[in-house]
């Protein structure tokens, strides 16, 4: 009587396993890439400079720079505004980062077929 379904005895086929070694290595190196990214920092400037901001890879807020021209007590909604942009720029290139290390990490997977 033959058997249905299931792997034969000798266990995963060849490419099966192949694959998992593949998907393995494949997270290992999503890891090593994540921690690296993680320690760099990218920074943004508003205003002709005025602002600075630099965040990491973790998506934190290190620090901000202010030129003492921008500190005006009379006009604090330029300052805010300028704040927000150079932050959301510069989280923006983390982000960029991120996106392009995952598009390097993944792109070996288009031509997988199940």
């Amino acid at each position: 009587m033959a058997k249905r379904g299931g792997f034969p005895a000798g266990g995963i086929p060849g490419n099966m396993s192949n694959l998992m070694k593949q998907a393995q290595r494949m997270q290992r190196q999503m890891e090593e890439g994540q921690k690296e990214l993680e320690t760099k920092e990218f920074v943004a400037a508003a205003g002709g400079g005025a602002v600075e901001v630099a965040v990491s890879g973790k998506k934190e807020v290190l620090r901000i720079k202010l030129s003492e021209e921008v500190v005006d007590p009379e006009d604090i909604e330029m300052l805010q505004d300028l704040i927000v942009a150079a932050t959301n720029e510069a989280l923006r290139k983390a982000e960029e980062a991120s996106s392009e290390l995952m598009g390097k990490m993944t792109g070996g997977l288009g031509g997988l077929t199940f």
